[in-house]
């Protein structure tokens, strides 16, 4: 199982459609929840900007997928979205450093 980051720029209509589907899309993160590393918006001062989301998957067609189920994507929340798998090896998610252990 591999770590999949999804970081995603809000389209114009972003807060129009966050509102909207706000509801389903914090149900479709729960009823996943074992699928995600971490999840959350990105924020510039008080606006939401975006999403991060960390999938977990096997590969990146799978991550793919499970990032393509959720609402805001469906919905068109998102103008841009860069994906790449994700390898963490310090902070507090690792443990520390990885390299020491």
């Amino acid at each position: 199982m591999g770590l999949y980051a999804f970081y995603c720029r809000d389209g114009e209509a972003g807060p129009q459609l966050r509102e909207k589907v706000l509801q389903d899309h914090l149900a479709h993160i729960e009823a996943h929840i074992e699928d995600y590393a971490v999840a959350g918006p990105l924020k510039q001062g008080d606006t939401t900007i975006g999403s991060l989301l960390v999938i977990n998957a096997d590969d990146e067609a799978e991550a793919r997928a499970k990032f393509e189920a959720d609402p805001y994507f469906t919905a068109g929340v998102w103008k841009s979205i860069n994906a790449t798998a994700f390898h963490g090896v310090a902070g507090d998610w690792v443990g520390g450093a990885a390299w020491k252990k």
